[in-house]
């Protein structure tokens, strides 16, 4: 059995048609949205909203700013709009429509932190299978999808303005988590709370791995756990136990799929 596996595609659907060349099945680990374009910024939604210079600016506010003054400039830009909501929800649908078309069948499928999992049923056809908090068999393994990111602890999830990602409270993300039950591979979007696996680079940061997918590792010793999320990771890989924990890498930027046999 040969799996193709992607995460962050980030809006690269011609790439995405190719991933699953040669493979048996194909594994998207969510972030199918081009929402903000940190290398090109008058491309993703934001720059088509707010124009590259805007951007620019809410990127160099990601990497060296506080998360109050990029929220706070955030919010700046989305005030201009008459009707965020409206707006987002049409640009997100035809990266849709095109990103669920160029997915191979077989393709299992779950939503990352810039998706907005409520429309996925709508553009998923025959053979693309949309997994949250769900196990599926490929090939004699069974294995497990838990999609989003995790929100903060202490902060609430916030309500209305034009974009609400895919960030879910620890209780919500622990609860999925524990109801995959026993499993071969693991597939999320964020990695285990492994240091060298959430540290990036690049942004000089930690993002937010989860404990409870640590947990199931350690207790369960899973062949794998794939993830993404990261998009320049301290280390792309760590052992854990008998657990090989990989990022897959960020696939708008290299287009190349990880590839699991079994």
């Amino acid at each position: 059995m040969r799996v193709h596996v992607v995460s962050d595609v980030h809006g690269n659907n011609e790439a995405l048609k190719r991933a699953g060349d040669g493979a048996d099945a194909l594994i998207v680990l969510g972030d199918l949205v081009d929402f903000v374009d940190y290398h090109q910024h008058d491309k993703g939604i934001m720059g088509a909203l707010f124009g590259a210079e805007n951007v620019a600016t809410f990127a160099r506010l990601r990497r060296e700013g506080t998360r109050d003054e990029t929220i706070a400039y955030s919010r700046s830009l989305w005030a201009t709009l008459e009707d965020p909501a409206a707006a987002v929800d049409e640009a997100i649908r035809a990266q849709y429509a095109a990103l669920f078309a160029a997915m191979p069948v077989p393709t299992y499928a779950t939503p990352g932190n810039v998706d907005t999992p409520a429309l996925w049923h709508e553009f998923a056809r025959d053979g693309v299978h949309v997994l949250d908090g769900e196990t599926v068999d490929i090939g004699g393994l069974r294995c497990g999808f838990v999609g989003g990111a995790l929100l903060p602890k202490g902060v609430v999830p916030r309500k209305g303005g034009g974009w609400r990602p895919y960030l879910r409270t620890h209780e919500d993300f622990d609860a999925d988590v524990a109801e995959l039950g026993e499993v071969d591979v693991l597939c999320t979007h964020i990695p285990p709370a492994v240091p060298e696996l959430t540290y990036d680079v690049v942004a000089k940061r930690h993002e937010l791995g989860s404990a409870a997918l640590r947990e199931l590792i350690t207790i369960q010793q899973p062949r794998w756990s794939v993830f993404g999320h990261v998009h320049q990771p301290l280390s792309a890989r760590r052992r854990l136990g008998r657990t090989e924990c990989r990022n897959v890498g960020h696939f708008k930027e290299t287009e190349l799929p990880y590839v699991l046999r079994w």
